[in-house]
């Protein structure tokens, strides 16, 4: 089993998008990804979209050889969109390339009317039906039922997990958890597996995580890291500097493996959304850098190498 991170936001977009190999299969699970169309008053900086054009072409190029695509959900930072911004994936630029791919997707229940309208748009692209994976399995592959997107009965409705075996082991995605619900890390630890991908908890989000959604957080965490060998936590959680030392506070509570999406891949960790401001107080950008990028009037060479650094 082969596994690649493509995006997450350590490694400097938000998303959880990978690709896994096994036998003759190319498995490309959530192929999207967004930059936080805002934070902290400011778009994302340059430096930031400089990141965002490379991991966009890993993502396209890996939706040409995909045999499967697994969509665990609909929000914009997991799949290609027909109304993207310029920081996205387009649909209609992307989905002729994977016409010979099998779709494994997140069903229509359980989901928001935005989330529905960007599974029709799917379907009316690709010219054919997006097939419910919940619950469904073949052979190397296994998707849950719906979970939570975050704490049991939140609004932001469910996703899909997915479990992948070969001989060598097994490999679990479980996108936008958080970390909140107690059945859907159960579920992950009955798949027994010895890697996980995991979407951990959203501190960025200061109001909502109040002192009893960290103390549940935590002790999931815990729970989970002691029965996972290697656990990658990322997403939600690397959105602030503070869920970077809540991530290295856990590894040395385990003796398991406990690393983000950067770590995995022997990356430089590149929290840049954590770190907008700071970039822009180093690097100023002119006031209408983004609406000239947009209409493809400038682009980010003077900045590749800040990025790349």
């Amino acid at each position: 089993m082969q596994i690649a991170i493509l995006g997450a936001e350590s490694l400097g977009v938000r998303g959880l998008s990978c690709v896994v190999e096994v036998k003759d299969r190319r498995i490309l699970i959530d192929p999207g990804m967004a930059l936080g169309y805002r934070r902290h008053g400011f778009p994302p900086h340059p430096v930031q979209i400089v990141v965002g054009e490379q991991i966009r072409q890993r993502i396209i190029a890996a939706l040409r050889d995909a045999t499967d695509i697994v969509i665990s959900h609909y929000h914009g930072d997991h799949i290609p969109l027909v109304d993207a911004n310029p920081y996205q994936i387009q649909a209609q630029q992307v989905m002729s390339l994977c016409q010979g791919a099998r779709f494994w997707a997140k069903g229509s229940r359980d989901i928001s009317a935005a989330m529905a309208a960007r599974r029709d748009s799917l379907i009316k692209l690709l010219g054919r039906e997006l097939p419910n994976a919940e619950g469904q399995s073949d052979g190397r592959i296994m998707f849950s039922l719906p979970v939570p997107h975050g704490e049991p009965h939140g609004k932001p409705g469910k996703v899909m997990m997915t479990r992948i075996e070969d001989d060598e082991g097994v490999f679990v995605h479980a996108s936008d958890i958080q970390l909140l619900d107690e059945q859907a890390v159960s579920l992950i630890l009955d798949w027994c597996p010895d890697i996980a991908l995991v979407g951990g908890p959203p501190f960025y989000l200061s109001n909502y995580m109040n002192k009893n959604r960290r103390e549940i957080a935590w002790k999931l965490a815990i729970r989970l890291a002691h029965g996972v060998s290697t656990l990658i936590l990322d997403h939600h959680l690397l959105r602030c500097e503070e869920g970077l030392a809540w991530l290295d506070r856990l590894s040395s509570e385990v003796n398991n493996r406990v690393i983000c999406a950067a770590d995995f891949m022997e990356q430089p960790r590149r929290l840049h959304e954590a770190k907008r401001v700071s970039w822009y107080k180093e690097i100023p950008v002119p006031d209408d850098w983004h609406e000239a990028y947009a209409r493809g009037e400038v682009d980010t060479q003077q900045y590749r190498n800040y990025a790349d650094g």
